[in-house]
């Protein structure tokens, strides 16, 4: 098959051991991101088959009414919305899924808690410049790292990540608080964390917040200003898993007012994140490439299984189908 894999930032995956899965393949990796569905449709419409490390690229209906040749989706991890399964469908598309793991990202969650709660990548930037110790731009109470332990952590959503996390908080001795939908609350209580009263008293009580949702309707915006205005001006949230989770444009205005007073960051509205954005001259935000689950075990993990898929499905027996009724369209 002629195979693309799009947007391998790092140029990582040649460098997998599963990659070899693919000889005897014609494959092209693609290490930028096209812009617009113009684009995109001229660099894919040769291709058979497309390897999406996550949501990196959208897969509308219009991109797909350009790809004439297209059969096969094979989708690291599982597909979240950004593909157009209907069109997909209609047009004989296979998607297949993959796997995932929650080890990755919630370790990078706890990095980015550790890193933004000590200071530690500011005040070795500040080394870097031969500056040492130096009174930071940040107001004078959030200056100085506080120690975690003792602390409360707000985790919003308590599912495989959400667990993670709750696990590490409690390894360094702070005070676990749960919010989320029903389930999820059972599920803490069930597990010994405490659950918060209701949101409001889970905003204003954390310490670190961290939020672990999907992305769907239901949860687009689901953070309003109101709520980060309820933090403490020492707090920081934490987003590794939708930027678009905070209603847009409300976090900027809420670290400019000092409540929450820092955020910690993987995930943002437009990826890759433009070099003149406010969060990038926020001296209150940390803030990473999208790293949650770009990681070497993770990457063996994921692309392995989206190669096999592909395997398989070459070979006539497909596996992990999403739409099956594409295959008989």
């Amino acid at each position: 098959m002629k195979i693309a894999i799009l947007d391998d930032y790092q140029d990582a995956v040649r460098q997998l051991d599963c990659f070899q899965l693919l000889d005897g393949h014609d494959v092209k990796v693609f290490n930028n991101s096209a812009r617009g569905i113009g684009q995109l449709a001229a660099r894919l419409a040769p291709f058979e088959a497309l390897v999406l490390i996550r949501e990196r690229t959208v897969i509308s209906k219009a991109l797909l009414d350009k790809l004439p040749n297209l059969k096969l989706i094979s989708q690291t991890g599982k597909v979240s919305g950004h593909v157009d399964v209907d069109a997909a469908t209609a047009q004989g598309v296979a998607i297949v899924e993959g796997v995932g793991d929650p080890t990755a990202p919630a370790e990078l969650t706890w990095a980015l808690i550790m890193d933004a709660s000590r200071r530690v990548s500011q005040y070795a930037g500040y080394l870097k410049q031969g500056v040492w110790q130096s009174a930071s731009p940040l107001p004078q109470h959030n200056r100085l790292g506080v120690a975690l332990k003792g602390r409360t952590l707000g985790i919003w959503g308590y599912g495989k990540i959400g667990r993670k996390i709750a696990g590490y908080g409690k390894a360094f001795g702070m005070q676990v608080l749960v919010w989320g939908r029903e389930p999820s609350r059972q599920a803490a209580q069930q597990d010994g964390y405490s659950v918060a009263a209701s949101k409001e008293q889970f905003f204003a009580q954390s310490d670190v917040l961290t939020l672990h949702l999907r992305l769907n309707d239901a949860t687009r915006g689901i953070v309003q200003a109101a709520d980060l205005a309820a933090m403490k001006p020492t707090a920081i949230l934490v987003n590794t898993s939708r930027a678009e989770l905070v209603a847009e444009g409300a976090l900027e205005a809420a670290l400019a007012a000092g409540r929450p007073g820092q955020a910690a960051l993987d995930v943002f509205e437009q990826e890759p994140l433009a070099p003149d954005s406010p969060l990038l001259r926020m001296d209150n935000v940390l803030a990473t490439p999208h790293l949650g689950y770009v990681e070497k075990d993770g990457y063996e993990l994921y692309f392995d299984a989206a190669f096999r898929n592909i395997v398989d499905f070459a070979n006539g027996t497909p596996k992990n189908v999403l739409n099956p009724e594409a295959l008989k369209a």
